[in-house]
């Protein structure tokens, strides 16, 4: 009856579900286990009308023109630079750490003779790793690093991952950027912004095909079993594609294990005032058991009385009913464990693990979809 299965709603299987359809002309499932399309990016209005994301803030943002292109065939765009402040004991500055965050934190000599001194060693418009920042001979430079280091990474990082400073990968500290410029958006991509009308209604026209069938409020695993290198679908054998984009691990009830992540709480909070915090993003690197507030308007471009925010509170992911696993804690072991999860799948050539759940790893919006498409081609292909 169906040519592909897509298991989740999410934009790796929206994009992967529209694509087999239109351009293969195949009659494809799509199982969603939530009520709703959209995954993680999904939006809808509370109870005061505001536009919120229930899972909290999503940009898209993207230097890639096709991907731009194709989503753009679904929704128009509510365009604006993405901006970011860290409340650092009370003091809201610009993230990235700038040329205009070196003016808000050290007074004005200081700070000229600083952006001096990074613009001859780097040169303007770079992107300067603190961990490089912290090995340059000059002292004052290295105290910029040290700086960023323990007022907007350090404590940051340690409630977001739930890590001491001495299990937090010095790699990923030697990420952490300066910018030498005085451009405060948080993303460089050429295209940043929101889908107009939201992001559920671009995912619900993406969805909206005459060879897709959608089913909502389906636990794939009830409908769907592996056994003996085999995908039986309501009990009968299915030799079509299946596009897996959920936990790995729960697909083999974690027989090895759990896979690790990080989740979320999220507390949202309304406010009959125009304004909450000026900003869509505070990010507190300092203080509060919190790591962020996002207040929905400033993303959105809404206009409307009162306004409505969101506190994220970090959490280990402990797979009870409701908790959702949002980033997977990547290290040598835990990656060991998903490969064991992985080589359960081999010699299933028409089994596909697609997705930041399916593959262990993050991805931006823009190269989820980018990563869709290259795979609806390959399947395509090969059928």
């Amino acid at each position: 009856m169906f040519d592909s299965i897509v298991i989740g709603a999410g934009i790796a299987g929206a994009v992967t579900a529209r694509q087999l359809a239109e351009r293969g002309s195949q009659k494809v499932l799509v199982l969603e286990k939530r009520n709703h399309v959209g995954g993680n990016c999904y939006d809808e209005k509370d109870a005061f009308g505001v536009l919120v994301h229930a899972y909290g803030p999503h940009i898209f943002h993207t230097g890639l023109e096709h991907v731009r292109s194709y989503l753009s065939r679904f929704t128009d765009w509510y365009d604006f630079g993405h901006e970011v402040v860290a409340n650092v004991y009370g003091k809201l500055i610009p993230v990235p750490f700038n040329l205009n965050t070196l003016y808000e934190v050290y007074d004005e000599e200081t700070a000229a003779r600083l952006e001096k001194l990074l613009k001859n060693a780097f040169g303007e418009g770079s992107r300067v790793p603190i961990l490089k920042l912290r090995q340059h001979e000059e002292e004052e430079i290295r105290k910029i690093a040290d700086y960023v280091y323990e007022n907007i990474f350090l404590h940051y990082t340690m409630k977001q991952w739930g890590q001491t400073p001495e299990e937090i990968d010095p790699e990923v500290t030697g990420r952490v950027p300066v910018v030498i410029s005085r451009d405060n958006r948080y993303f460089q991509d050429k295209y940043q912004g929101v889908p107009k009308d939201g992001f559920t209604p671009m995912f619900q026209r993406m969805l909206d095909h005459e060879g897709i069938s959608l089913m909502l409020n389906t636990d794939a695993g009830e409908v769907l079993k592996l056994h003996d290198g085999k995908v039986f679908f309501d009990g009968e054998e299915f030799r079509g594609n299946v596009i897996y984009t959920g936990p790995l691990d729960e697909l083999f009830d974690c027989c090895y294990g759990r896979l690790p992540y990080r989740s979320l709480d999220f507390v949202f909070e309304h406010y009959d005032c125009r304004d909450f915090q000026g900003h869509g993003v505070v990010n507190y690197t300092v203080s509060e058991d919190y790591t962020r507030i996002t207040e929905f308007k400033h993303l959105t471009g809404q206009r409307c009385e009162g306004t409505t925010i969101v506190r994220e509170y970090p959490v280990a992911y402990t797979g009870k009913k409701g908790q959702i696993p949002y980033y997977a804690i990547m290290n040598e072991e835990n990656r060991s464990l998903y490969d064991r999860y992985r080589d359960l799948l081999k010699g299933m050539d028409h089994f596909y693990l697609l997705g930041r759940l399916a593959e262990y790893r993050y991805y931006n919006i823009d190269a989820m979809t980018d990563r869709a498409l290259k795979l609806a081609e390959h399947i395509l292909a090969e059928d």
